[in-house]
């Protein structure tokens, strides 16, 4: 799509303000459907926010799976999830009043962590597993598939017909319809709608401009992809959480990047079926297990911390903030160097 390295800089960076930009209207909107739809913060963040959010990284991943580059595809994607786990400690730091997985505590969020692991899991099995494959699809692909719708009816279950629940306490911000926008109900499914459009094409522009970037630059598709283009798809979850804190908004921010991670299952899958060269976890180098197995480790963190329930940490931060934070600063290091 772009020709040089100047107008593939320009692209990416355009790209990535319309990201920003947009997500920082979606959680608004979103928190104001959650309430009128009756949903409530954590299915609507599960179930549609979540979505659209991933909207960037489906575009970017599906585009380099379909051109052939497999690193590039799988490194946005699982180099996504690890940031926006890393955006909940950052969500953490940003709301003092307590811990944030203190104050947002519920049994759904606890389910989708646990969906998460599960669900992280089957790539990498598929990464381990001989080199089978049926009409250039993984067998375990559909399994992703299945395995995430009947992980929502688990989540749904639990949110309707919760068996556990957790203590209240002072700090607890308990998820209660609060202030509407001005307009209507279909004015807000109209924005809603507009701004996923906008986020899904600049996410399909930006994957655009850094293949170029890579070609000209001589950076591995593991680093540019890992590091560059899954932070810029990830701007979405981030600006999206914090727009929802500050809202106090707290159930929909934490099940919005659990959510969030969750769909981009879903986006493995796709970059499965639209390789062309067969079976995409065949074809990438080994260092992409380590953004999954980093994923394991910061979500099992940050169920124990949900768990645990500190109030407060060191610097009003939980541990297992701070934790998560860590890993990802090693793992960053690790893709670094051998990229």
């Amino acid at each position: 799509m772009f020709s040089s390295l100047t107008t593939g800089i320009i692209a990416f960076v355009i790209a990535t303000f319309v990201i920003v930009t947009a997500g920082s209207r979606l959680a608004r909107v979103a928190d104001e459907l959650a309430d009128r739809t009756g949903l409530g913060e954590a299915l609507f963040g599960i179930f549609l926010l979540a979505g659209v959010t991933s909207l960037p990284d489906f575009a970017a991943t599906l585009s380099a799976a379909m051109d052939s580059r497999p690193d590039l595809a799988m490194s946005n994607v699982m180099g996504s999830m690890a940031a926006n786990l890393v955006f909940l400690g950052i969500a953490d730091i940003i709301y003092r009043k307590a811990n944030l997985e203190h104050a947002a505590a519920s049994s759904t969020n606890l389910m989708l962590a646990a969906l998460l692991i599960v669900l992280l899991a089957l790539p990498l099995l598929a990464i381990a597993s001989p080199p089978v494959s049926i009409w250039g699809v993984h067998p375990i692909t559909p399994v992703i598939t299945a395995a995430y719708l009947f992980g929502l009816h688990l989540v749904r279950t639990t949110d309707s017909k919760p068996m556990w629940f957790p203590r209240l306490t002072r700090q607890t911000v308990p998820d209660k319809p609060d202030h509407y926008l001005h307009g209507g109900l279909a004015q807000a499914w109209v924005g809603f709608i507009v701004l996923a459009a906008i986020t899904g094409v600049a996410g399909w522009v930006l994957m655009e401009g850094a293949k170029v970037i890579s070609d000209e630059t001589g950076l591995s598709d593991t680093l540019i992809g890992g590091l560059f283009t899954a932070l810029a798809t990830s701007s979405p979850e981030l600006v999206t959480t914090i727009a929802a804190i500050r809202r106090n908004a707290l159930t929909l921010a934490v099940s919005n990047i659990f959510g969030t991670n969750c769909f981009n299952m879903l986006v493995i899958a796709s970059a499965d079926v639209g390789y062309p060269g067969g079976s995409i976890y065949h074809d990438i180098t080994p260092v992409q297990m380590t953004w999954g197995l980093v994923s394991i480790l910061m979500t099992a963190t940050l169920l124990m911390g949900m768990v645990r329930r500190q109030r407060y940490g060191i610097g009003k931060i939980g541990f297992e903030s701070a934790l998560i934070l860590s890993v990802y600063a090693v793992a960053l290091t690790i893709v670094t160097v051998s990229g």
